[in-house]
């Protein structure tokens, strides 16, 4: 677990000879991948199209302007994940992700920044035959929000809109769950 520790402290810090030696990292060791994805709310019923859905805990060891760092629990998984500052108003980013073993997620989740987010997330297939909506149903401080997300190759990519698709909140850091863990969606 140090050097999951090193990896947060420095790419937390504020230091700039620091920040630089994580981009270094960041580009000679590690693969990093660009996200593209759009957020939209869920209002109608979308659980008669679900083929999978899971738990997720989620808690941020780090989170600043630009940059996050993530640990998460997916069922009997561990992840963590580094996402880097937003492009096009939210639509795609930056983001390095590595399987790590529960327990470690675990541990990782007790040095978290409260509050940790519960979800439980549903996977739907796109009527379009290629993308798969990723639906989270929050729990406990976050109860009562539903969004969808849909992970796109090209910011311009078509895709077809569910019935069940409310209003689209890409780009509204409302809807980060690295917000969400600080102002949670009961106390709007």
């Amino acid at each position: 677990m140090n050097s999951l520790r090193f990896i947060s402290v420095v790419f937390c810090s504020t230091n700039l000879r620091e920040k630089s030696l994580i981009f270094v990292l960041l580009k000679t060791n590690l693969a990093m991948a660009q996200e593209i994805e759009r957020k939209f709310l869920v209002v109608g019923d979308f659980k008669p199209e679900v083929f999978r859905s899971y738990r997720i805990s989620q808690g941020y060891i780090c989170r600043t302007p630009g940059r996050t760092v993530r640990v998460r629990v997916r069922d009997d998984q561990g992840f963590l994940t580094i996402k880097g500052p937003s492009f096009d108003g939210g639509l795609s980013r930056f983001e390095w992700e590595k399987e790590i073993p529960a327990g470690e997620a675990e541990e990782l989740l007790a040095l978290a920044e409260p509050v940790v987010i519960d979800k439980t997330r549903h996977l739907v297939h796109n009527t379009d035959g290629v993308h798969t909506w990723e639906v989270d149903e929050f729990d406990g401080a976050n109860a009562g929000l539903v969004i969808a997300e849909i992970e796109l190759g090209a910011p311009d990519e078509p895709f077809d809109r569910p019935s069940w698709l409310g209003p689209e909140v890409t780009g509204d850091r409302r809807y980060y769950n690295s917000f969400l863990s600080h102002h949670p969606f009961t106390s709007w």
